[in-house]
């Protein structure tokens, strides 16, 4: 009988290194949230705070980064 083992396309490790990607991107946009005011007339400047300005995007970025290096790391044989 002919053993058909089913391979997956990336390592485990390219997996891992994927979830985690995936996790940061979660985080910035998580952290971006927020920062409105429950009455229209009243502006909140809690939008533009370093949060929300800087660290959020940079998370983001970060975490695509990530997932590309996930998908372009070569598996091991």
């Amino acid at each position: 009988m002919k053993d058909n083992k089913q391979e997956f396309l990336f390592d485990n490790v390219n997996y891992k290194i994927l979830l985690i990607g995936i996790g940061v991107i979660a985080l910035g946009f998580i952290l971006m949230s927020g920062g409105g005011s429950d009455d229209p007339t009243v502006f909140n400047e809690d939008i533009f705070n370093f949060r929300r300005i800087r660290l959020a995007p940079t998370m983001v970025l970060i975490g695509f980064g990530i997932t590309i290096y996930s998908i372009l790391k070569s598996p091991k044989k």
